[in-house]
């Protein structure tokens, strides 16, 4: 006869020998947050020693799981989906997602229709948890979420009022130190290409702008402010309008790196020097901003970090049923190159 197989140690098994709660077991299993570094280290010890293998498709049917995340992106505007901000966001949350055993789903949801028949799904119990990404003003699927109970985390926010759980840049401060960085090289007639100004981060970053303008003492003039839908397209045309209200622009805050390498083309068209007669600054720190001619000064978000930090609260309201909203801002840092 054949030796008898030992059984897999149980979730219960690793819960009593680390003298911890199964709930701190599941915690530390899908790496999520509110578990001291000293416990974690403790269960993943014990886990390692029993050979523990987490069971997920007992997991899924025991507790009614999915396993799954749907990411979804509400921008009307296709080709919004080729800017390099969405590929290093979904590629921030698929690394953040890595150990957790759970799968992305990405979708796109732009219609009242397609609002209803996601909900719809969500409701079913297909994923466990949305993310939002690109939410604009006024989009009511966060609310619908939200009346539904579905664990949601939004990438930004729709206002400064938002309850959703939220993870967003701070950039009201991004957009104030680079443009106190131009008044410091001596620029005085600075100019900025906003974002989509139904978005609330280029509200902020435009907030900040004429923060900036303000404790230095310089006038914020309307006629110096562009909009652009964060496209190199659009920061090409926002440039030469400004060059054409305001010839003596001498320094600009565009609202993305993409946006900055479009208003780099428009000035090199214009015959403007950069930096000697107009120094620019982009938002967003991707590889772009590096291979531009000169190099660009840009604002850096931190997108790994981003990545983390709204799996982290999407895991714990799956995990606990959180009884608070969560909103996180992260740091932004300006990196300064040949461009100022």
């Amino acid at each position: 006869m054949g030796r008898r197989r030992p059984e897999a140690p149980t979730l219960e098994e690793v819960a009593a020998h680390a003298r911890v709660g199964r709930g701190t077991v599941s915690r530390v299993i899908n790496n999520a947050a509110g578990v001291k570094e000293s416990t974690r280290r403790a269960v993943q010890q014990v886990i390692d020693e029993l050979g523990y293998v987490p069971n997920l498709a007992a997991r899924s049917l025991a507790g009614r799981r999915a396993d799954a995340v749907a990411l979804v992106m509400t921008e009307p505007d296709w080709r919004q989906f080729a800017e390099p901000f969405f590929s290093e966001i979904v590629t921030s949350l698929g690394d953040a997602l890595t150990d957790t055993g759970m799968q992305l789903m990405l979708t796109l949801v732009r219609s009242d229709a397609e609002r209803q028949r996601f909900l719809e799904y969500a409701r079913g119990g297909r994923v466990d948890g949305v993310l939002l990404m690109s939410v604009h003003a006024g989009d009511p699927l966060p609310d619908m979420l939200a009346e539904a109970r579905l664990p949601t985390v939004l990438l930004g926010r729709r206002s400064g009022d938002e309850y959703v759980s939220y993870v967003d840049m701070d950039n009201v401060g991004g957009a104030r130190s680079a443009v106190s960085h131009l008044v410091q090289r001596g620029r005085r007639v600075i100019a900025t290409i906003t974002g989509p100004l139904d978005l609330h981060a280029a509200q902020c970053r435009l907030r900040g702008y004429e923060d900036a303008l303000a404790l230095a003492g310089l006038k914020a003039e309307r006629t110096r402010v562009a909009e652009s839908d964060f496209t190199a397209e659009s920061g090409r045309r926002a440039m030469t309008e400004l060059l054409e209200r305001h010839p003596d622009i001498d320094g600009v805050l565009a609202a993305s790196d993409t946006t900055a390498a479009g208003a780099l083309e428009a000035l090199r068209a214009a015959g403007r020097r950069v930096p000697e007669d107009v120094a620019v600054i982009g938002f967003d720190d991707f590889p772009l901003a590096q291979r531009t001619e000169p190099r660009l000064t840009t604002v850096r978000q931190p997108i790994e970090e981003v990545g983390r930090a709204m799996i982290r609260l999407l895991l714990e309201e799956m995990e606990e049923g959180a009884v608070a909203w969560r909103h996180v801002i992260l740091r932004t840092e300006l990196v300064v190159r040949e461009s100022t």
